[in-house]
This record gives C-alpha cells, structure tokens and sequence, in this order.
C-alpha cells in the first residue's frame, strides 16, 4: 500500500518548488531516513542514433540534484532492434560509449549508482539480435557497478542485489512470451523466503498490462509470472516499453509504468494528449512503504499530479485502477 508522505516537501523545497498542503491527520516521517529511489526509463531516439536529446541531460541533473541512493533503469537505453540493415559491433559499442558517458558516468562522479535491466532496444531476445545482445552482455560487464550480487545472477540480463536492507531484483523480459525456465526458477529461489527485507523492489521491461495507445498487445503473457510475484509480496513491480507513466493494481500487484524520458511519449489509453517525459523518484521508508510520484517539465522539477490520470485503464477486457483509487 501506499503511504502519501510530507517527506515531498522537503524534496520540493530543495527543488526550488513548493507543494501546496499535505493531507490531514498524515503520518509524521520517521526519523530514519528513507531509501531514496530513481527510476527512468526509455531514453532511446530513432534507430541507430549517438547522442541523446537536451532533455535527457536535464533529467539527469535533477536526479543528482534530488541525491537518490540508486538509479534503477527499466530498459531501452540505446536505440536498437532495426531490422534492416541490421546495426553492426562498432555502431553498437559507440551507442553504448554515448550513454556511459550521457548518463552513467554523471552519476557516477555524484556517487550515484545504476542498476538497469535490458529493454527490446538494447538486447532483444527476438530472433536476429545475439549480437546486440552480445554487445549488451559485454558493454556491462566492463562497466558494472559494485553492486551486491545475489548467487545465481546472470549479470547484466537478469541479477538481484540488496542495498540497506532492500531487495532489488532485475528481469530479463524484453519479449511478451513467457519468462525462460532457468531465469523462473532462480526467480522463485531469489524470492522464496525474502520477508526479512524492508521492500521488494522487481523491475523489468514489459509491463503485465497495456497502458498506451499503440501498445496495447505489448504486455507480458506468462501466467506464471504474476501469481509468483504476488504471493512472494514484492512490493512493486517497475516497468517501461509503454512511455506513460501510469501507477497501478493488476489484480493484486502493485505495478508502476516508467514515462519515457527520450522520444516519443504516448498517450495513455482513454486520453487525448501525450504523457509528458517524466523520471519516477521512489522513496522506501523503514516500515517498507513506499510513496512514488513522477517528475516532470521542463527542467524535470515538478510533480505529475495524479488526478491529471485517468482513474482507470480498459482495453481488451482487461481494467486496471490507478494505484490511489484501488479498492
């Protein structure tokens, strides 16, 4: 469940911003500090491009500003997957040069880690991409960070880590079809018995419903996968692929759609304009609730107010509820 926290105040405030009022009778902020948690998502422009647009390096100075303990990054890092002429080993590496020095060293240098899971743009597991995803494998293994490895990981594809108490956990889910055997069973292992975290924090790239116009059959189908996330209690599942940030129960699990902070943002289904390019910045108390909120704008410095959200999502015979309004 959600804890709506007057902890935002204060990041406003060293934002330059202010939030209007908080709600009566709000719990009082515990006096441990929280897991502070950035989450972005989709910074890729078209097919084969170096470079990222003015609007990614924004994005990336306000996150340092915000100081969170990790960044987490849900997939399509670089622009990927054309099909034809299919994009060769050196324009690949160059992509790849462009975004550590784009994104990851900034944060770096602000001690900041990142922790990003693979999108179909960056190593798709479609047929016709090994060498992307070859790439992929190579280019984080050279710059990983010093993350905590839980045994069984296949780092950079899918890998959990802890950091003060909270899990992480990184899927490789970068088509609908069902997740792989060998990856399900060390999900089950990594999850089986993980109550004596705080929280537990799964992200991924394809979400388990549709959330935009023109993705709406862009959804994971694995029967299996959502049951195991549920009845294991992961707090939240972190997803992008939709470009629309939309917070959410599908059926019993929580789940939160990243907003793209690179090109072509969607429009949410049953909307009329394009969600705005937005980061998700996540805070995780010691009691393990969780308050999350997307930043936006210009420069990134302003709250996506959630009532600007549809109150639910249809399509397909399938209804899911803004995470606010969950009954």
């Amino acid at each position: 469940m959600i804890n709506r926290r007057t902890f935002l105040s204060a990041l406003l405030a060293a934002a330059g911003q202010q939030l209007l009022g908080s709600p009566a009778g709000a719990a009082a902020v515990p006096s441990a500090a929280p897991l502070r948690v950035a989450v972005i998502s989709d910074l890729n422009h078209s097919y084969g491009t170096i470079g990222y647009d003015p609007p990614i390096l924004k994005a990336v100075r306000q996150i340092i500003a915000l100081k969170p303990d990790i960044v987490l990054c849900t997939g399509d890092m670089i622009a990927g997957q054309r099909t034809s002429p299919k994009l060769k080993k050196d324009r690949l590496e160059s992509m790849w040069h462009s975004f550590f020095q784009t994104v990851v060293q900034p944060l770096a240098k602000a001690g900041i880690p990142l922790a990003a899971a693979p999108g179909n743009h960056d190593a798709s597991a479609s047929p016709g991409f090994q060498l992307e995803r070859d790439v992929f494998g190579r280019q984080w293994q050279q710059n990983r960070d010093a993350l905590s490895l839980l045994p069984g990981s296949s780092y950079p594809f899918y890998y959990a880590f802890t950091l003060k108490d909270v899990l992480f956990v990184s899927l490789d889910v970068t088509v609908t079809s069902p997740m792989p055997a060998a990856q399900k069973t060390w999900l089950t292992t990594v999850l089986t018995n993980a109550d004596k975290y705080r929280a537990r924090i799964v992200f991924g790239h394809i979400p388990f419903a549709p959330l935009t116009v023109g993705r709406e059959r862009s959804f994971l189908r694995d029967k299996d996968l959502e049951p195991l996330l549920t009845d294991t209690n992961v707090s939240v599942y972190l997803s992008g692929h939709q470009h629309g940030f939309y917070p959410f129960y599908h059926n019993k699990l929580y789940c939160v759609g990243q907003a793209a902070i690179g090109s072509g943002p969607r429009r949410l289904i049953g909307t009329s304009r394009r969600s705005p390019r937005a980061f998700t910045l996540m805070e995780i108390a010691p009691d393990g609730t969780l308050d999350i909120h997307a930043w936006t704008g210009p420069d990134f410095t302003e709250i996506l107010q959630r009532s600007t959200l549809p109150e639910h999502i249809t399509t397909g015979g399938m209804t899911i509820f803004r995470d606010d309004l969950k009954k």
